[in-house]
């Protein structure tokens, strides 16, 4: 099988770029090893950045100038208005809100968070506000950042290249190189084929999030070109109000919120910001504490009685940078014919497959596919949200008398 560009890695990543370079005419397949999304793509809050959280220093930063065109970018793609459509895909939110604590260099903050951005925060008087921030001590905004549902994003982008998408096994995937080291064939096994499946692709590109280590170390390229920054999040479910949004201490987000409501009626939260970052050094139950603590101190006089808690672990996999900090944009690496790509974030997979597609150049395909061929191969299921998979939660009374055993 010719192909234009073989994909590997079905995360929001992948699946958009397979989208985009559909649309300009190449023969691409995207190839799958677990769940579509499993990893950093499920895991995301869902949360389309416009720039804010990166201007709380007051100045127009190098990550914000990429992404502050981002929430209309995907609303676009939500209304049909352009590629991928995305009108199958669900919100959470149209919006989010913005808080802050009561302090002085927090005040600062939600007037730098205005410096250059297209997303400009709002501020809504107290009768504006959503009931959960009601008591809020100082300013609450409103921002056009839409919170989308990543297993949405997953499911609406699969059903439109179904065809085009595979389960492979990867302990079954072998590689031909030719003299320069590109990749000449890749052959794939077929649980009940008699012969495997040979694909002759012009480019490989490796976005498997976390798995493009494992990838390049197949493929005998170098290992230092990658980093691995850990999370922590934290879940809470219950008769919980929804709620999209950061708490702002000052240049930081000290507890970022997004809601969903699920099957039996009830809301999960999923938690980040500094709450996640902190909580990488810690284990469940202490994070959890944390978390319940740093809640209860942002959102004044909020109801936790009945929520249940858990956390889960995400590794956000990037380009290495100078010193292991957050790459200021979407990155990509090209070595002989391979790609290796990194979005940074969920809301820059637009500005990633635009930058690979360019550099792809255009495809001027001497033969058709014929992807009826493929009808029968297996196909990845969606990847379950974090609070499907937890393991365990804890309940208040759990949480309580853990401390008095820990005393």
């Amino acid at each position: 099988m010719q192909l234009d560009v073989l994909i590997f890695g079905g995360g929001a990543a992948g699946l958009w770029l397979l989208d985009t370079l559909f649309w300009r005419g190449a023969r691409v397949l995207l190839l799958e090893s677990g769940s579509l999304g499993s990893g950093q793509t499920i895991a995301a809050q869902g949360i389309i950045h416009g720039g804010l959280k990166y201007t709380l220093h007051g100045a127009l930063t190098p990550s914000a100038m990429q992404i502050r065109e981002m929430p209309e970018h995907w609303r676009e793609c939500h209304m049909g208005r352009r590629q991928p459509d995305l009108r199958g895909m669900r919100l959470r939110s149209p919006n989010c809100h913005l808080w802050r604590t009561d302090s002085f260099a927090s005040r600062l903050a939600m007037l730098g968070a205005r410096v250059g951005l297209n997303v400009i925060p709002q501020l809504l008087d107290v009768d504006e506000r959503p009931a959960v921030l009601g008591r809020c001590p100082g300013p609450v905004a409103r921002i056009d950042e839409p919170v989308i549902a990543p297993d949405s994003l997953l499911e609406t982008l699969f059903s439109k290249h179904k065809s085009r998408i595979l389960k492979v096994d990867a302990a079954h995937v072998d590689w031909d190189f030719d003299a320069n080291r590109n990749v000449k064939t890749v052959r794939l096994a077929h649980p009940t084929w008699g012969r495997p499946l040979t694909l002759s692709p012009r480019n490989v590109v490796l976005a498997a999030g976390k798995g493009n280590l494992d990838l390049r170390r197949q493929l005998g390229l170098t290992e230092g070109a990658m980093q691995c920054r850990p999370l922590h999040m934290v879940l809470a479910r219950g008769r919980l109000p929804e709620l999209c949004g950061h708490c702002v201490d000052g240049a930081a987000t000290r507890v970022t919120i997004t809601s969903e409501r699920i099957a039996d009626g009830r809301t999960v939260w999923q938690i980040g910001g500094h709450i996640a970052e902190h909580g990488v050094s810690l284990d469940e139950q202490s994070l959890v504490r944390h978390a319940r603590s740093e809640i209860e101190a942002t959102i004044p006089e909020i109801d936790l009685g009945g929520v249940e808690w858990s956390t889960y672990r995400v590794d956000r996999a990037e380009g290495v940078t100078a010193g292991g900090s957050r790459p200021e944009t979407a990155q990509a690496v090209r070595e002989c014919n391979v790609l290796t790509v990194w979005p940074t974030k969920l809301a820059l997979a637009p500005i990633l497959a635009e930058r690979v597609a360019d550099v792809l150049g255009r495809f001027i395909s001497a033969a058709a596919v014929d992807w009826a061929a493929l009808e029968d191969w297996p196909r990845p299921e969606i990847a379950r949200p974090p609070w499907e998979t937890a393991r365990r939660w804890f309940t208040t009374a759990e949480l309580e008398r853990l401390v008095r055993k820990a005393a």
